[in-house]
């Protein structure tokens, strides 16, 4: 092997090595490469005061990057928590993990929901979801439409989600099929 080969050949190996290296922070820069966001690694933060009632914890936080317009967290709510009323302009999906938690749209009964349920808000629709008597999480998925996935209104009054509870209490479906 010739001293130019030789040079040729650490050059290439110098190249290639660099590569090995750099690559994984290109990769890690790049909208091309997977993203893996460790359960934990996030600090919690707690649910603004004027848009939920009660203590309500916001967790593992999420955005698209590039055009993608979803984003999202894992929400909790202790006992009796909740949402302000409020709408999503491309819709809002929540899928729940633990607890009974209760979901209501504008004019319409209280729902429960348990964990491996998972809830469809259509876009514009005027809703509030939240914890019952005990301790429940969801993990909220939107899309922003102009840069914005939510529109906050006014809480939700204790009158009206007492009402609507009760009401659901006393007027339990028949069929057997479905769960209270």
């Amino acid at each position: 092997m010739t001293p130019r080969q030789r040079n040729a050949m650490k050059l290439a190996a110098m190249t290639f090595a660099s590569l090995i290296v750099a690559a994984p922070a290109a990769w890690a820069q790049s909208d091309q490469a997977v993203t893996v966001s460790h359960a934990g690694s996030q600090p919690s933060t707690a649910g603004g005061a004027e848009n939920f009632t009660g203590a309500v914890r916001v967790d593992d936080r999420f955005k698209g990057s590039g055009d993608a317009r979803i984003s999202g967290a894992t929400v909790t709510f202790e006992p009796g928590a909740r949402t302000a009323w409020h709408t999503h302009p491309l819709g809002q999906t929540l899928i729940v993990m633990h607890g009974v938690g209760l979901v209501q749209h504008e004019d319409g009964p209280v729902q429960k929901i348990r964990p491996g349920d998972t809830v469809w808000i259509p876009p514009g629709v005027k809703h509030w979801h939240g914890a019952s008597s005990t301790v429940g999480s969801h993990i909220a998925f939107s899309e922003a439409l102009d840069g914005k996935s939510v529109e906050w209104m006014e809480k939700v009054s204790d009158e009206a989600k007492l009402l609507q509870a009760a009401r659901m209490a006393v007027c339990r479906p028949a069929n057997p099929v479905l769960r209270d």
